[in-house]
């Protein structure tokens, strides 16, 4: 199988290659203003290598779900899902080397960029095992690594750069080749863009812009005229995938995209002036006072359902009121649920909220009456039951939940679980045992909550050159295990 692929052919007819291999090592960007031919030479590279290489796309327009139907690609709507679960779709996609379509159209613009920073962590965080060759394209980039601060939040931007930055500059050794595609290079965070080593420009018309181009490009400066006069569709190419001098090309046509598009000029309506006047204005005030109409009801149920349904609420208003229960019973039974839902596969993978929902659910299937834990008592009882602190007893567990007083709620978990460790003198924590607790899958996740617990002065880690890890807490040294 060659790793060559054609994306367009020189002004003299000879085509123009690219190799898979080498862009996988090297990273391409792409530059265009808006019509000059960047999504068309996007879904040319990825039609073209398709059956060589893995490929995820970034796409905010909804310009790409198309490659479906052609080549397989699956498409995700990133409004249909939590960002958990966008999170755990990255890991997978990584596991069983998918190619896929992350199409973020039904978000809003900030959504859009929180949603596919944490898709694009999830990938870079993914398990050392899952490290397979793939191609990452990010499609109007400078929305997810901005130059300088804009409208979006700063927790947001701190974010999304971070996401691109892996992606770009440490992508490559996780077998991530970064793919980005801009408006304009002026608004493209330069760290970013700095770590390209191919390059594609096409029309732009801005001094800032050309004269960046250009030097990306090697040329002289009295030479970056010629980026403003590229027609649709050509683009100026440089880099080791593809050719080791500048050269024109004119990018080859595609299979997929849209059939019906609105460049150009279509015939107007000839309806007279006084014909259209009335058209638009016709009962205005009847469509502002028409309610939006409700969605449909349900399928009415079978005359069998209903029979059923009325036999079992005669047989419940029949039956003997339910016997007043203890409230030390149910605090008891409580306790109970939560430690039955700490040992669950899986549970600890999911969003705290999810938690608590399905924490009330079984309450509420349990009829138990009594005040119930919040959202933060429940965490912590999660978190105590997750690490086993019960088999301590009340006075070492109290000691230890001292020391957890400064750690961060959604950190608790795993911080018991190192105590525990620690108290019973092991200086190795079962890294499975750790990544359950913190509800992750990834190495490098562990690593940043463990550097982050260590900068607290909460723990002390030790590592040797073999990569084994020490872990010790302060404040534990020296008490007997119970």
């Amino acid at each position: 199988m060659t790793a060559q692929i054609t994306i367009g052919h020189e002004t003299s007819g000879k085509p123009v290659e690219f190799d898979i291999e080498e862009l996988l090592a090297t990273r391409l960007l792409v530059q265009g203003n808006s019509g000059s031919g960047k999504s068309h030479l996007l879904r040319r590279l990825l039609e073209e290598s398709a059956g060589l290489v893995q490929q995820i796309v970034i796409d905010p327009e909804g310009d790409f779900p198309s490659l479906a139907e052609e080549f397989g690609h699956v498409v995700i709507d990133g409004a249909a899902y939590s960002p958990g679960e966008i999170e755990a779709l990255a890991r997978r996609i990584r596991e069983h080397r998918a190619s896929v379509v992350l199409d973020l159209d039904g978000l809003e613009v900030e959504q859009q960029i929180r949603c596919a920073a944490q898709f694009l962590t999830a990938l870079f965080d993914a398990p050392r095992e899952h490290w397979y060759p793939a191609l990452v394209v990010v499609d109007e980039a400078q929305m997810f690594a901005p130059a300088a601060a804009g409208e979006m939040a700063e927790d947001t931007r701190r974010m999304t750069l971070t996401a691109m930055t892996n992606l770009m500059c440490r992508g490559r050794k996780r077998g991530l080749a970064g793919i980005v595609a801009t408006q304009r290079l002026a608004k493209l965070a330069k760290n970013v863009a700095a770590e390209a080593s191919n390059f594609l420009m096409g029309r732009t018309f801005l001094d800032i812009d050309m004269v960046r181009a250009a030097d990306l490009l090697g040329m002289e400066r009295r030479q970056a005229e010629r980026i403003r006069e590229l027609e649709r569709g050509h683009f100026l190419a440089l880099g080791p995938a593809i050719t080791r001098l500048p050269i024109a090309c004119k990018i080859g046509p595609v299979k997929t995209g849209h059939q019906a598009r609105s460049e150009g000029l279509m015939a107007l309506p000839d309806t007279a002036p006084a014909d259209m006047a009335d058209l638009l204005t016709r009962d205005l005030a009847s469509d502002v006072a028409t309610p939006t109409p409700p969605p449909a009801p349900p399928p009415a149920p079978s005359m069998d359902e209903i029979a059923d349904n009325i036999a079992h609420a005669e047989e419940r208003q029949v039956e003997a009121p339910a016997e007043p229960v203890e409230p030390s019973a149910v605090m008891m039974r409580i306790e109970q649920i939560i430690g039955e839902l700490a040992g669950q596969e899986g549970i600890a993978f999911q969003s705290a909220s999810a938690q608590y929902q399905t924490f009330l659910t079984t309450c509420r299937r349990e009829r138990l009456i009594g005040p119930m834990p919040d959202m933060h008592a429940f965490r912590r009882k999660f978190a105590i039951a997750g690490a086993g602190l019960g088999d301590l007893g009340e006075e070492m567990t109290a000691r230890i939940m001292q020391l957890a007083g400064a750690v961060d709620e959604d950190l608790l978990g795993p911080f018991l679980v190192i105590a525990k460790a620690a108290h019973a003198g092991e200086t190795q924590v079962d890294e499975n045992e750790l990544a359950r607790a913190y509800g992750t899958s990834s190495p490098g996740r562990i690593r940043r909550l463990l550097d982050h617990l260590e900068r607290q002065g909460l723990i002390v880690v030790r590592e040797d050159f073999g990569g084994g890890r020490t872990v010790m807490v302060p404040g534990l040294e020296g008490l007997p295990a119970e």
